[in-house]
């Protein structure tokens, strides 16, 4: 077994938090002669509740209806110097499922006794080959869009509601680089740094970041004719990736990770109101409500305030997501 680093250390030297590329990359396709082929029942999806990166999958697994074909395994939400452990909290299994692990970081080395990298969440798990196939969540969302649709209702298909749609893919991809670099791991840049440069260079491109979905989002609510999201009628993946963040940033972001310029719910309205409409929703547009079901606010809190050595958690806001009216 590798030695790690101090995984609890968020920050490099120089006081600037810089995120570590994933290292498990294969891909999982519905060719049945691929390295990994789609089965019912032959993956797993390790993650935690309070991880805005392991709440994009959970999002798409529920979006997609997969419950019955990939097992979701949900671990502590609090890191520790060992990693994230199952520890019975609300949410949490007991023990890993497959193997009886106590810690996360006990699945990362039966993948590869010399791993050396963060345990991270999310993890997708073949249980044939016992091995981590990929643990980036912007790659396992789009294998779920399309790997498993022969498992799941024609209606939740791909090629029945598209989260990719081939005619806005390019868009999408635009929109996701500046979103991830400015507000997806932009407050991150700005919680974890330890030092008043580091942050002070990140906290006015975030804030411009959500200058630019605010546009983004007058832009394309024409008087006549109001569009619900990012990119019209339906939700796609780029409401799917800031979600995760917007979610967060009132309730822990704002207080915890001293993004307080602003405020989604005061200074913010088009992408409040966006925020509103997609966690309230129990339409087929959301599969019955798969965005409020997979938010779970404590663990939010309580990861966020463990990860940064505190141990008082906040109370508020109240409500965390404001009803619509």
């Amino acid at each position: 077994m590798a030695a790690q680093a101090n995984i609890a250390n968020h920050a490099d030297t120089d006081g600037h938090f810089r995120r570590k590329p994933s290292q498990f990359r294969a891909w999982i396709s519905d060719d049945p002669q691929a390295e990994f082929p789609a089965e019912k029942g032959r993956y797993f999806l390790y993650l935690n509740l309070g991880c805005p990166w392991a709440h994009r999958t959970n999002i798409v697994h529920k979006l997609k209806g997969l419950e019955d074909v990939i097992q979701v395994v949900v671990m502590g939400c609090i890191l520790t110097s060992e990693g994230w452990l199952y520890d019975s909290s609300p949410g949490s299994e007991p023990h890993d499922p497959l193997y009886g692990f106590t810690k996360h970081s006990q699945l990362y080395f039966k993948a590869d006794p010399n791993y050396t990298g963060r345990y991270t969440v999310p993890a997708l798990w073949d249980r044939k080959r016992e091995t981590i196939v990929n643990n980036e969540s912007s790659e396992i969302i789009r294998m779920l869009y399309t790997a498993f649709d022969r498992f799941v209702d024609p209606p939740l298909r791909e090629n029945a509601k598209p989260l990719l749609p081939a005619d806005k893919r390019a868009e999408i991809d635009v929109m996701n680089e500046w979103v991830y670099n400015k507000i997806n791991n932009g407050v991150y840049k700005c919680g974890f740094a330890t030092a008043q440069d580091a942050y002070d260079a990140n906290i006015k491109s975030l804030f411009e970041g959500l200058d630019d979905v605010e546009a983004h989002l007058a832009s394309t609510r024409l008087a006549t004719s109001p569009m619900p999201f990012l990119f019209g009628d339906h939700i796609t993946e780029a409401d799917i990736r800031l979600y995760t963040t917007i979610v967060r940033f009132d309730v822990a972001y704002h207080t915890l990770f001293k993004c307080n310029l602003k405020m989604v719910r005061h200074d913010y309205p088009k992408l409040h109101d966006w925020l509103r409409r997609i966690y309230w929703d129990t339409s087929a547009e959301t599969n019955a409500g798969a965005f409020r079901k997979t938010t779970d606010f404590k663990a939010i809190k309580e990861g966020y305030t463990h990860s940064l050595k505190q141990s008082v958690v906040p109370a508020g806001p109240v409500l965390e997501v404001l009803p619509l009216v």
